[in-house]
């Protein structure tokens, strides 16, 4: 069903009175909503969704009204257009779904309890009060809440608490807002609050499970992150306050709704003594992430869902800018580069993807839309591209007519480019139409031919793709002067090279910086000039090589047996980025060679090789003074040696747990995993098995909570997987919301990979069930596409999911994953010999 006309055509909201009577005994809530707006129709639509509507008045008669389900909707019939106010008396159920309003349970003490909270984007708030329920709809809000209230209770909104009278919490009045950001909780909190240098009140609120201490790095990153943007959009925060509240059941990652932001407790309270320092820096990028959104998504929303990266894309970029700002030692843009800029080029290399910009309608096709390497992270790289291009200072100038020209109200991209066009000499939107509103990303090819050096574009795809001729404005970032701004053409001729390589000196390259979105393709002559100097080349240039050459070998362009010889080079570096990207590139060899057979074996001792020198230096056992650097690789080099079998890594692990065993939350988060995992493995036991999972169950520290996911999911016994996944449907043990990192952990076990494929095939209806109604719910295809790699595990994923294709929400993943396994399976049926033979030689 698509929703031909949008509501707002109907009806224009201005103003709200919602009030809500929660039960959590019953789970039951009786709602009572008065709209004033606009009717530019004699019969309207408000949005509802399993709302029972027991009357409808317009300026205090009762009017005639009927629901229409299959468009969530209520139509209403008024005797004339113009201003009215309709009052609408309704109950509604609280459901376990984590979308409108719904319960999060945690216990203290051993003691189960509940808060209350919503979740209402993309279009939830239906389930919670009628409404126009679309972006355009903005309006002002005035929120009462009762619910079966106890002493030590505390309740928060989007706005501060006016007044409480007869158990009935009022709240000021909101600005103009969207719908799918109106939020509010209850329940026993705790908080931290402070203030910023405007005066504007930040607060971290946690359930009581946790320790006070672990709000306290939250409630900084928020108080600067918060001043960092005033400074930076120039443009002040609009609200009193700022909370950020963590849930215990929470779908998402996190939720920017105005003045009550929503986390993933694993996205906000952390641990400050014992939290390894990539996890600090993503809880960071998190909240910077939401704050960001609070003028760009908040105070300027998109039109319509289409626009979605508009939001998503600018605030992706944000939380870079401001943690750079906040920690400049953390080097965050390095992580950008690792996470961001590698997911968008992975992803976007598939024919069949999405563009950043997607024209859609259907209300169960708008949460297909989140595809984060697409409108996050392809969308925050071309952003980074635009802010290369035009500098900070005409940024923040064309921000700051963005948010001036458009406040509490909505906007377009078309608006942001005029913005920025405004405040720069460039003509922005031609630049971007060119990435947004197409699929893909080129590969540059630089050749030197009959003595000219020449460079070519041409869309890039990995596995099979229909050549269709487009063409980027693609910003070259060369690094020799004869290389133009902007490429536009197919092919351009940069002149003599032998003579413009000895007039720079320096081996030829493109997109220095690996700001731009497309790989290059260098000749067999200028791709050995680079690796003959690769020596001198900056990190982020080192990652780069790894990366397209990578891409290229997945794409068939090279032979992954090339790449292997040039990995130890890169072995021993210290810098992180390099280590991510070496990693990666071994982590696909794994996948060419049959479990436990000789050419694993041989990989294994590829891995050995590779980080030997590394375990050696870094040891198991964080040191007091190691650089960042340090911190972030050891993971990589431990995660290697244990793969690797390596003898003397598994004793050291072992050594370690026997020493800690009855304190192992206290082991150091950073190699906490890894001790675990090591033990499960190789020295696992049922007693084991149930002392890890109790633990599971009974800590609040979130980074522990993964780490005993990631070593029981590994085990190699086949009870123990059994009873592993019987827990996948038991909330007590395993929440909905850690579901999937449970079911790849065991999927990713070679030993369990069959017991979990299994158990999503035949439990497919009570997964959908359960999290259907998610954002995140097509990730489990993803997760699969992930790790199947063979032309048994092809078959069987096609016999599944091809009925499906036609489920709203689900086609365009199918498809995508479906393309995913099979150029895989096809690169390894073709190379597998190549790559393993490369592998042993230099084992040998």
């Amino acid at each position: 069903m698509a929703e031909i006309t949008h509501f707002y055509e109907t009806f224009q909201p201005t103003q709200y009175d919602v009030y809500l009577d929660v039960n959590r005994e019953t789970k039951q809530i009786a709602g009572k909503t008065s709209i004033t707006g606009e009717a530019k129709t004699q019969t309207v639509s408000i949005h509802q969704k399993g709302l029972v509507v027991a009357s409808v008045q317009a300026d205090g008669k009762d009017v005639s009204f009927t629901t229409d389900d299959k468009a969530d909707a209520i139509r209403i019939d008024l005797s004339q257009t113009g201003e009215v106010k309709l009052t609408i008396t309704y109950k509604a159920p609280l459901t376990d779904s984590m979308m409108g309003i719904y319960p999060s349970y945690y216990e203290v003490n051993g003691e189960k309890k509940q808060i209350i909270g919503t979740q209402f984007e993309t279009n939830f708030a239906r389930q919670a009060f009628p409404c126009v329920d679309e972006p355009e709809a903005k309006a002002t809000f005035d929120l009462a809440i009762k619910f079966d209230e106890h002493e030590g209770e505390t309740t928060i909104s989007n706005m501060p608490e006016a007044r409480v009278e007869n158990g009935v919490h009022y709240f000021d009045t909101t600005v103009r807002m969207s719908t799918y950001l109106v939020a509010f909780a209850f329940g026993e909190l705790q908080s931290k609050v402070t203030t910023t240098k405007s005066g504007v009140k930040v607060g971290v609120f946690a359930t009581k499970a946790h320790q006070a201490k672990e709000l306290d790095f939250p409630l900084d990153i928020a108080k600067r992150s918060i001043e960092f943007y005033e400074d930076f959009y120039q443009t002040p925060y609009p609200l009193p306050h700022s909370w950020q509240l963590a849930l215990p059941d929470f779908s998402a990652g996190a939720m920017e709704n105005w003045g009550l932001v929503t986390y993933r407790e694993a996205y906000l309270v952390l641990d400050p003594d014992n939290t390894a320092l990539d996890m600090k820096q993503l809880v960071a990028t998190v909240i910077a992430h939401e704050l960001a959104h609070q003028w760009f998504g908040d105070l300027v929303t998109m039109k319509w869902w289409d626009d979605l990266w508009l939001n998503e894309s600018f605030a992706n970029m944000m939380e870079y800018v401001a943690i750079d700002a906040l920690e400049p030692d953390w080097h965050i843009w390095e992580m950008f580069q690792t996470s961001e800029a590698a997911a968008a080029l992975q992803r976007d290399a598939i024919d069949g993807v999405q563009s950043v910009h997607v024209n859609v309608e259907n209300p169960a096709e708008i949460d297909a839309l989140f595809d984060s390497a697409i409108v996050y992270a392809k969308g925050a790289r071309l952003l980074v591209m635009v802010r290369a291009l035009l500098g900070d200072d005409a940024l923040r100038a064309g921000l700051k007519k963005y948010f001036a020209a458009h406040k509490y109200g909505n906007a377009t991209g078309a608006d942001l480019w005029a913005a920025l066009g405004e405040s720069s000499d460039l003509d922005v939107g031609a630049i971007m139409n060119s990435w947004l509103e197409q699929p893909g990303y080129p590969v540059v090819t630089a050749a030197v031919e009959n003595g000219q050096l020449t460079v070519s574009q041409q869309q890039f795809f990995s596995g099979e793709g229909k050549e269709v001729g487009r063409k980027w404005q693609i910003p070259l970032n060369g690094n020799y002067e004869t290389v133009p701004q902007i490429m536009a053409e197919k092919s351009i001729t940069l002149g003599d090279y032998a003579k413009l390589r000895e007039e720079n000196g320096k081996p030829f390259r493109l997109n220095v910086g690996n700001d731009s979105h497309f790989i290059v393709k260098y000749d067999e002559t200028l791709l050995k000039d680079i690796l003959d100097n690769v020596e001198v080349l900056d990190d982020i240039s080192k990652l780069q090589i790894l990366q397209d050459l990578r891409l290229l070998a997945e794409g068939r362009q090279i032979s992954y047996a090339e790449v292997v010889p040039l990995l130890p080079q890169f072995a021993n570096s210290k810098s992180n980025v390099v280590n991510v990207a070496l990693y990666q590139v071994a982590g696909n060899l794994r996948k060419f060679a049959t479990p436990k057979s000789d050419e694993e074996r041989a990989v294994q001792a590829f891995y050995d090789k590779l980080s030997a020198d590394q375990v050696a230096r870094l040891g198991w056992k964080p040191k007091s003074d190691e650089s960042n650097d340090d911190q972030l690789n050891r993971p990589y080099a431990l995660g290697a040696t244990l793969y690797a079998k390596n003898a003397d890594s598994i004793a050291a692990a072992h050594e370690i747990f026997v020493a800690n065993k009855d304190q192992l939350a206290s082991l150091p988060a950073d190699t906490r995993v890894f001790i675990l995992l090591n033990e499960v493995k190789n020295f696992g036991s049922q007693e084991l098995f149930d002392q890890l999972l109790k633990q599971h169950h009974q800590t609040s520290d979130s980074s522990y909570k993964e780490a005993i996911c990631a070593a029981l999911t590994s085990t190699p016994d086949a009870k123990l997987i059994a009873q592993l996944i019987a827990k996948f449907e038991d909330a007590d043990t395993i929440k909905p919301q850690d579901l999937r990192a449970w079911f790849r952990g065991v999927l990713a076990n070679e030993d369990g990979q069959q017991a979990a494929w299994d158990w999503l095939r035949n439990d497919w209806q009570w997964l959908e069930d359960t999290v259907g109604g998610d954002m995140e719910f097509t990730t489990y295809i993803t997760v699969i596409a992930g790790i199947f790699h063979t032309p048994e595990r092809l078959a069987e994923f096609k016999a599944f999911f091809e009925p499906k294709l036609n489920t709203p929400g689900l086609t365009r993943e199918i498809t995508m994953d479906t393309k995913v396994i099979e150029s895989r399976v096809a690169l390894i049926e073709a190379e597998k010999d190549s790559v393993n033979a490369a592998v042993a030689k230099v084992v040998d």
